[in-house]
């Protein structure tokens, strides 16, 4: 008997606990049980961290760019751990400061497109109608367009350039976060608090952005997540093709180019660039699924 009645005693103290904290330490909380998606936290810490101290360390004019032919093509060794490119720059010296570059380029491209389709997709949901029917169709005109080839359109329109390039890819994401905005955004808008807000006079714009926006905020940041990830892609597919960050700066997708033509003899030119960008995508993709399990209340136990 009591062992039963301790058990329910510690039972209602863990509930006053879980009630006390609050709504982002209990998605921490839930977050740090998915070990993969912890993971995906280190590895994304630790690129942050080398993309903002690279800078610090190496020296652009003469590790990264200054060029050594009577060392080149040197494969993996104890002095060039990635071995040496067709220019005798050391590869993972390359790779290290090219990390401030494709995190740089999916951050500040899926802060644009998150700005501008998130401000769509709630004023789309919130008015309904035609207004959302004119964001929709303009939305979905974008979609039918390849992202790459869009992308690749507004850098032969604009020139090629670092900020060209967050631009072109903002733009072609901004119809993936229109339609999570909207589709979050739709079953709050009926709630009674909202009605309550109305009726105390506050203004649409003070409803959407202080009232609805904060309680629809959860799919929003997992897609985010998701999509640095699908902008690094982006950023190194156009960087492939000759579009994206302008040589010699080493981008990961522009080094995979530079590299394709020695595949078959000196294969880690292309094989260290790569693991980079699996890595990285991989690290965010399974930060963004940890995230998406944290914040679904469903999944919650």
């Amino acid at each position: 008997m009591d062992n039963n009645t301790t058990k329910r005693k510690y039972s209602a103290e863990e509930l006053k606990k879980y009630k006390k904290r609050s709504m982002w330490a209990e998605v921490w909380r839930n977050f740090k049980k998915n070990r993969t998606a912890m993971v995906g936290l280190f590895i994304v810490v630790a690129l942050i961290i080398i993309a903002v101290f690279s800078h610090f360390y190496y020296d652009y004019s003469v590790d990264i760019v200054q060029q050594d032919l009577k060392g080149r093509f040197q494969k993996p060794n104890a002095e060039h751990w990635f071995g040496t490119d067709n220019f005798g720059r050391d590869i993972f010296t390359r790779i290290l400061y090219g990390t401030k570059y494709s995190l740089s380029v999916g951050i500040v491209a899926v802060a644009i497109s998150c700005a501008i389709g998130t401000t769509l997709g709630v004023i789309a949901g919130f008015y309904g109608g035609i207004t959302e029917n004119i964001i929709l169709r303009v939305c979905e005109v974008f979609v039918g367009i390849p992202s790459v080839l869009l992308g690749i359109a507004i850098m032969a329109a604009f020139g090629q350039s670092i900020l060209v390039l967050m631009f072109a890819i903002g733009l072609v994401y901004v119809p993936m976060y229109c339609r999570t905005a909207r589709a979050a955004v739709l079953p709050v808008r009926g709630e009674e608090y909202i009605e309550a807000a109305r009726i105390a006079g506050v203004s649409d714009f003070g409803i959407m952005f202080s009232h609805i926006l904060p309680n629809s905020l959860s799919p929003i940041i997992v897609q985010i997540t998701m999509g640095v990830a699908s902008g690094i892609l982006t950023a190194s597919s156009l960087s492939f093709l000759g579009l994206g960050v302008p040589l010699p700066s080493p981008e990961w997708g522009a080094m995979l180019s530079e590299g394709r033509g020695y595949i078959r003899d000196y294969g880690y030119l292309t094989i260290f660039p790569g693991l980079a960008i699996m890595i990285t995508v991989l690290a965010f993709n399974l930060m963004g699924d940890g995230l998406r399990d944290a914040l679904d209340p469903k999944l919650k136990q």
